[in-house]
């Protein structure tokens, strides 16, 4: 792989030399699926939840070419229809040789689908797009998995954003899919999310149908010593280090979040002066925040007055395990109990803020910068 101009990746997962430890997780997905285990994959966001799975099928392919390993994002999806074309749209192609024959004999397969093949004017690579007649997701489904039970063929689906399917107008997709999932062999699925608790419910709770149906690795944030070496292997490379000290500094700032680490050592990395001091690090954070001022205020601007001063509160404290506390009601002069329940309810559900093991913590660390320095 060419090397990059800047090591340290914001976006997209550019290769093991650029992907930051998680040995031991990746050693365990690896062995779940290869022993035919599910995974269900938890963690909050820009932990490094989606570059695991993309450095996961890396390894794979790597040491298995034959096996397919195939990533399909569920976050834009808003019911079964879409979800079906989607996971179409990403399967078609991985398990036969991809020529129109191939497609002809995949039309006749899939009676509900229209898909059609194109060639990428620049690479020349075989795209295939899948549309799908309305109210036939269902039945397609079912062709589907049906499709990758008869090719016979090993391979691996990472579902990201798995809980995206509880918010379907469809009742009961969950129960729909763990029914052709748990008769699919040499097929073996990565469930991957960033809302925790919606997660949690649906793998953990008894009453629900994917209950005990996998293996559970939940992603926490990496040690910082390790971390600071990672980065100090290509500081090195400038004849400069970063200090345990410096970068310490840098780490609490975000509480240890893999993307905002990876985002302020980019902006360091991009500005490399002779020394990596604390206020090299403080520059950075403020260009990120001052670029997405807009945003931000679009943001702000969206909340009603007590959702804002909740926000606000929580930003302050970084972390809040009880909202509903008088003392914290206090503190902050916010409105009365049953006001804050109704705030923290919307905030959680626009992802505002998420309840981590400390308790709420605003969600984007950058934006809760931002919002310390409002006045109440």
């Amino acid at each position: 792989m060419k090397q990059l101009n800047n090591p340290f990746v914001v976006y997209g997962y550019k290769g093991a030399r650029y992907f930051c430890d998680r040995v031991k997780e990746t050693e365990i997905i690896v062995r779940g699926l290869s022993n035919e285990r599910n995974i269900t994959l938890m963690s909050p966001r820009r932990i490094g939840k989606t570059g695991l799975i993309h450095h996961v099928f890396d390894h794979i392919r790597s040491t298995h070419p034959d096996i397919p390993c195939i990533y399909v994002d569920l976050l834009a999806t808003k019911n079964l229809d879409q979800f079906v074309a989607l996971l179409a749209q990403n399967i078609l192609g991985q398990l036969d040789t991809t020529s129109q024959s191939v497609l002809h004999h995949i039309t006749e397969i899939f009676t509900s689908l229209r898909p059609t093949l194109s060639f990428d004017s620049i690479t020349g690579v075989p795209l295939f797009s899948v549309d799908i007649a309305p109210g036939t997701g269902e039945q397609s489904l079912k062709q589907i998995f049906e499709y990758l039970q008869k090719s016979g063929k090993r391979c691996y689906i990472a579902f990201d954003e798995f809980q995206q399917i509880t918010e379907y107008p469809e009742k009961g997709t969950e129960a729909l899919l763990r029914s052709f999932i748990q008769f699919l062999p040499q097929v073996y699925f990565i469930f991957a999310g960033s809302q925790q608790h919606l997660m949690a419910d649906m793998f953990l709770s008894a009453k629900r149908p994917f209950y005990q149906s996998s293996q559970l690795v939940e992603l926490k944030e990496i040690d910082a010593s390790v971390y600071r070496d990672f980065a100090n292997s290509f500081f090195s490379e400038k004849g400069v280090e970063l200090s345990a000290e410096t970068f310490g500094y840098l780490y609490d700032k975000v509480d240890g979040q893999t993307w905002y680490i990876q985002a302020i050592l980019n902006r360091v990395y991009t500005n490399l002066r002779k020394e990596i001091s604390k206020e090299a690090i403080d520059d950075a954070i403020r260009e990120l925040v001052e670029e997405q001022t807009t945003a931000f205020e679009n943001y702000y601007a969206s909340l009603t007055t007590n959702q804002a001063a909740l926000l606000v509160s929580i930003a302050k404290e970084r972390c809040v395990k009880s909202p509903m506390a008088h003392t914290f009601i206090r503190q902050y002069r916010l409105p009365a109990v049953s006001s804050i329940k109704m705030a923290l309810k919307v905030l959680l559900y626009r992802q505002f803020i998420y309840q981590g093991s400390c308790g709420y913590v605003v969600y984007d660390r950058f934006f809760a910068m931002w919002l310390r320095q409002k006045t109440i």
